[in-house]
């Protein structure tokens, strides 16, 4: 019975990785002839749609991370970054560090859903001073950043550093980018109250664009309320612009024409002196991918309609780190969590059709909406055909991500977290941390390997 027994491997655990192990749970779970194995990084599923409030403040850091080891109780479980993938031997080896040895796993069916890193194209001064929205350790230590900047201007007189503390760039435009301007602008206003020298012509949110509109891919008629509403509440929006440099204390930009890709107008270069840069202008695949063995284009692993992997059946590659032209626009699918998801079930049922000979099923993607919140009970969302605005949107944002968290005990807490916003202010301590010496670890093997 063991020789016979089939290992199905998924790598990651995101959005795509755990919906998947979920899925095919539900199919092979009680199977004694199936074993479903997960690796990743983290012990938990990070709900990133609301790290924008943990930054701000108003949502507990421990509420929006789900152990994966009660999500996908069926699943053997594994904590640790994968070093390298043999599509060939069908084995995946962990990194080892100081505290525990490498180790290689063998597979029958590898699920890959990698997910993606933050992507500062190349500019070397941004990746050090710039702080980004990828990871819980990204939000708490932002939030830390703000309270910081707020306590040192507090009681600063020199003018043109005053103003470095209390400008704060936020760049991209995208979902991301909107709700971290939108949570960290309310959070300004709700602790502005304890600095007495503070007022809120001296707090600037800007955010910068290299598009020509914010939310690219929403309606317009809701891109532009979207817009509206968060100049209308102090935060300056800047489109077509590009970040050259920033050195921790200045940002340099510059104007781009229709066509960014194409041409820079350099007659148009302005600066904004800050102290805080939040980058959130883009995404890339991990470096396991792109060093992989897997057919790639722009760093993204190619699958066809069934979401596997070219000339390694069985091998499925799904959500960020999967590249797959959606056949209406023509252009890859965007780095959603619905789209992931959407993603991870198909892989699923293909995964469970090729064990049981039954014809696989092509991915084909239909959109269920698009939500975003920008700040003060105020929100935007096509639901259901419709285009809606305002107060309706953030209730709809609130209750459908609220029931898309798993555990019944992590829902009362988020729940809790939005009602007691509703009545409390927002706490200003500080929190003293430092960046997990594991991430160092991890990035110094990863351009050793990069070497080799």
């Amino acid at each position: 019975m063991a020789r016979n027994k089939k290992k199905i491997v998924i790598l990651g655990g995101g959005f795509a990785g755990v919906e998947c192990a979920r899925q095919l749970e539900s199919e092979f779970g009680d199977d004694p002839e199936i074993e479903l194995v997960m690796v990743s990084e983290d012990n938990f599923l990070l709900f990133t749609p609301m790290l924008p409030q943990v930054a701000s403040g108003m949502i507990e850091t421990r509420h929006i991370v789900l152990p994966i080891r009660t999500v996908c109780k069926k699943t053997k479980f594994y904590e640790g970054r994968v070093k390298n993938i043999d599509p060939y031997g069908k084995l995946v080896t962990l990194w080892g560090t100081g505290d525990k040895r490498s180790i290689s796993i063998h597979y029958d069916f590898l699920v890959v859903a990698l997910g993606s890193e933050t992507n500062f194209f190349g500019m070397a001064d941004v990746e050090k001073n710039a702080y980004t929205m990828k990871t819980l350790n990204d939000a708490v230590m932002l939030r830390n950043r703000v309270i910081d900047m707020l306590e040192q201007a507090e009681n600063e007189t020199n003018p043109i550093l005053r103003k470095s503390f209390l400008n704060f760039v936020v760049v991209g435009g995208g979902f991301a980018g909107i709700e971290t301007a939108g949570e960290l602008m309310d959070l300004l206003l709700d602790a502005r109250k304890h600095y007495p020298t503070i007022h809120k012509e001296d707090l600037k949110v800007i955010v910068l664009e290299a598009l020509g509109m914010i939310l690219p891919g929403f309606n317009e008629k809701l891109a532009d309320f979207a817009k509206d509403k968060l100049v209308e509440r102090g935060i300056d929006i800047r489109l077509k612009t590009a970040v050259t440099s920033f050195d921790g204390n200045e940002v340099t930009t510059k104007s781009l024409d229709e066509n960014p890709r194409d041409s820079i107008d350099t007659s148009k270069v302005d600066s904004i002196i800050t102290k805080t840069l939040i980058w959130t202008a883009g995404v890339t695949p991990v470096n396991t991918i792109k060093r992989s063995m897997f057919k790639t284009e722009k760093g993204k692993v190619i699958v066809n309609d069934y979401l596997e992997v070219a000339d390694f059946p069985g091998v499925f590659a799904i959500g960020d780190c999967a590249l797959h032209i959606d056949p209406e626009t023509k252009r890859p699918l965007p780095p959603t969590a619905q789209i992931a998801e959407a993603q991870a079930k198909i892989a699923a049922k293909n995964l469970v059709s090729l064990i049981k000979n039954s014809e696989k099923e092509k991915f084909v993607y239909h959109s269920k909406g698009q939500m975003a919140i920008i700040g003060k009970r105020s929100g935007i969302a096509t639901f259901l055909g419709m285009n809606i605005s305002g107060f309706w949107a953030w209730l709809i944002w609130r209750n459908v991500y609220l029931s898309k968290i798993t555990t019944f005990d992590k829902k009362i807490r988020v729940f809790l977290d939005w009602t007691i916003d509703l009545f409390f202010d927002r706490d200003i301590s500080r929190l003293k941390l430092m960046k997990r010496e594991t991430e160092k670890e991890y990035k110094l093997l990863d351009e050793v390997d990069d070497v080799w």
